[in-house]
């Protein structure tokens, strides 16, 4: 498995949201502008990619995000890597602290890859998000 960094939406990390997030789940604003200027991971398998999440930097700390591998990568500790690998990379950023707005059904994972929760739960395309955070 690989890890490349990008400076814009590359065309697979849109692939894989839209597969992810629009077909599986049913989100419909998926893309925003924050897409223009954060920073995107995708994780690759033999030249083809599995997942993908992106970060950037607000009001103190680093927001992590958008974060999906496809179906037949799901399972086998890939979403944990990829966060790991993003944690890295804003550590070498000087950041000191990651959120994430997390849907409330995938609170468990994140706490097992050492994030808190805190604040209210709230709704985005009416599914229930918690925000979590973890210090470096």
């Amino acid at each position: 498995m690989e890890f490349k960094i990008y400076y814009s939406l590359p065309k697979e990390a849109r692939e894989i949201r839209v597969k992810v997030f629009v077909e599986e789940q049913g989100f419909q604003e998926e893309f925003d502008s924050v897409d223009d200027y954060a920073t995107h991971i995708l994780a690759f398998d033999d030249g083809r990619a599995i997942a993908t999440c992106r970060y950037f930097y607000q009001d103190g700390y680093y927001l992590i995000g958008r974060i999906a591998v496809v179906k037949e990568y799901r399972g086998v500790g890939l979403g944990g890597k990829l966060l790991e690998f993003a944690k890295e990379q804003i550590e070498k950023s000087g950041g000191k602290e990651i959120r994430i707005h997390a849907q409330k059904r995938a609170e468990g994972f994140y706490q097992k890859q050492g994030y808190t929760s805190f604040g209210d739960m709230d709704y985005d395309e009416g599914c229930e998000h918690i925000w979590m955070r973890q210090s470096i």
